[in-house]
């Protein structure tokens, strides 16, 4: 009879062989992965049921067998049943009593795992009880350092099985021994390479890049899914999607978790329209699926999309009002209809259910902002951060608070940490511009708006920016260069921003080409001033202006013809391909 170890140690080594081509393989590995997960109570089983639904069904003989009894096993089995049992009433402290003193690692780790799961269960009705969900960080599992000190004996002893090696990583990440815990998590994974669970904890703990690369990880097929996932999470969206795009050729074009994965890289890079167009593919393919549904409200909520956010909300609360997405989206809701508390309300009951939704904590501090209580904004961003360091939508946030707070150097440091975990996004750099223009770095300022404007400026407003720190700077010839482009680019929008200043650049640059005796420019320029209430009565001034320097110069002259003055920009840009546009 083979030991559980030793099954364990045959699925590592088909998985290790196992490539993308041999499908019939990696179901098989699938399904055998999920039997142990279920008697383990572990739930992270259920993406692997995703993956094996999305491949073609195996034949009666092709099916893996059910994994063999040891002695050990035959001897806990009523005890072990039991258990489990009462494991899966959440009953975990009768669990853990009936399970003292067996000997299969199945029964130990279920033991520990009940113990480890008591201790949350309390932690969590003790939060509930006693305090708001701004104090959460306070309560700890009282088992951990217990639970701490047991397995590392055994560790030592190297008695931990795959499962047991992921509970024991699990558990130093809670103390917050992350070192440890990395080095743990990636001997589990090399244990048992198919465990998705312990592949998801390590991905919590990689920070960066360089750190991903130097982690030593077993050659398997689902290492892929790993890459492409931690690529979704340091923001490297093109490499996420190029991934994700291999896995569906190899085979997993059905996956709905897939599927969701590429919508939520569309969701990072706000490629709004993709995004939500495989969102609504994903709901009729699953339509009560509530995972990742919190990302959707988040889509229609920045499209302004009430009818379709409020028909999400009601078929959340349909199918379970009391998870986490569902009280995220209808806090969407609330806030997409100017009602403030009650969506800091709805994002508190998510809290509740889960202290550890990074979402929520993030969505919370924004209602906090918008109700101008900025030192409870703060302390839900820092809880944002404590739950995932990567979180740039946190960092951001503190820096906006502390902007209305009028903390120039404390919105440096938190709009840096933002951007850079989004280098590339406009948003975070023109923050930083206005950050340094208002510690008098010029310099710095302009470096950061023209950078925000060549990744490509989202909000149109860098240029803006850039030309009026030009302008104040008395670089006229720049400053010009930057009105121009500006102008362009939101004529060719095709429609207009709220806040879109063409008017002041139009008037900047009619004043501009008269200055340098370029008349036909700035008349032209001039001319579509008067489109703009706020500019007219100037258009119209210097229309009459241009039109006295022009009846004063029509007779001959012997500079008519002279070169124009140094005073005349080299890079000089005619104002003329605005015909072409219609704001």
């Amino acid at each position: 009879v083979l030991h559980n170890s030793q099954v364990m140690s045959n699925m590592k080594m088909a998985a290790l062989c196992g490539e993308f081509g041999d499908l019939v393989q990696i179901k098989k590995q699938l399904i055998s992965v999920i039997s142990l997960c279920k008697e383990r109570g572990l739930l992270h089983s259920a993406k692997a049921s995703e993956l094996a639904f999305a491949l073609d069904p195996l034949p009666k003989d092709e099916l893996p067998p059910s994994p063999p009894f040891t002695e050990e096993d035959a001897h806990d089995l009523d005890a072990l049943t039991l258990a489990k049992s009462y494991f899966d009433l959440k009953e975990y402290d009768r669990a853990a009593y009936f399970l003292k003193g067996c000997c299969s690692q199945k029964a130990y780790f279920l033991y520990m795992y009940s113990r480890y799961l008591s201790g949350e269960k309390k932690k969590d009705d003790e939060t509930v009880d006693s305090l708001g969900p701004l104090e959460k960080g306070q309560v700890r599992n009282e088992a951990l350092r217990e639970l701490r000190v047991e397995l590392s004996k055994k560790h030592t002893a190297g008695e931990l099985d795959s499962f047991t090696l992921y509970l024991y990583g699990v558990v130093l990440r809670k103390l917050d021994l992350l070192k440890e815990a990395v080095d743990v998590f990636v001997e589990a994974i090399h244990a048992l390479p198919l465990h998705w669970g312990a592949w998801l904890e390590l991905s919590n703990l990689v920070t960066s890049i360089e750190m991903l690369k130097s982690l030593s990880l077993p050659d398997c097929w689902i290492k892929d899914f790993f890459k492409a996932h931690m690529y979704t999470e340091l923001q490297m969206i093109k490499e996420a999607l190029q991934k994700y795009e291999s896995l569906i050729k190899a085979g997993f074009s059905k996956s709905t978790y897939i599927i969701s994965q590429i919508a939520v890289a569309y969701h990072n890079i706000r490629d709004i329209d993709q995004a939500l167009a495989l969102f609504n593919e994903l709901r009729v393919q699953d339509p009560y699926r509530i995972d990742n549904m919190d990302t959707f409200s988040n889509l229609l909520y920045v499209k302004s999309m009430k009818p379709e956010l409020s028909y999400l909300a009601h078929n959340l609360v349909e199918i379970d009002k009391y998870r986490v997405e569902t009280c995220c989206v209808i806090g969407n809701y609330y806030s997409l209809r100017s009602q403030h508390e009650k969506a800091a309300l709805y994002f508190q009951r998510a809290l509740k259910l889960n202290p550890r939704c990074l979402g929520a904590w993030t969505l919370m501090g924004h209602e906090y902002m918008e109700m101008k209580n900025t030192s409870a904004a703060i302390q839900a961003y820092r809880h944002a951060i404590e739950v995932n360091k990567r979180d740039y939508r946190a960092w951001y946030g503190l820096g906006q608070t502390y902007e209305i707070l009028k903390m120039p150097f404390y919105c440096l440091y938190y709009y840096r940490k933002a951007h850079q975990l989004r280098p590339n996004d406009s948003r975070m750099l023109v923050a930083l511009g206005e950050s340094y223009e208002k510690l008098s770095q010029q310099v710095e300022a302009k470096k950061c708006y023209w950078r925000a404007y060549s990744v490509g400026d989202v909000e149109k407003m860098a240029l803006l920016k850039l030309a009026k720190l030009h302008e104040q700077l008395n670089e006229s010839d720049d400053a010009a260069q930057c009105y121009m482009l500006y102008s362009q680019d939101i004529f060719s929008c095709g429609e207009q921003l709220e806040h879109a200043e063409v008017s002041t650049a139009l008037r900047y640059l009619g004043q501009y080409y008269f200055k340098n005796k370029l008349y036909d420019e700035a008349s032209l320029c001039a001319q579509r001033c008067c489109d703009y209430n706020d500019a007219r009565e100037e258009g119209k001034a210097l229309l009459r202006q241009i039109s006295q320097v022009r009846d004063q110069i029509e007779t001959p002259s012997a500079d008519l013809f002279a070169p124009l003055s140094n005073n005349t920009p080299v890079r000089r840009v005619s104002p003329l391909n605005l015909i072409s546009f219609t704001p």
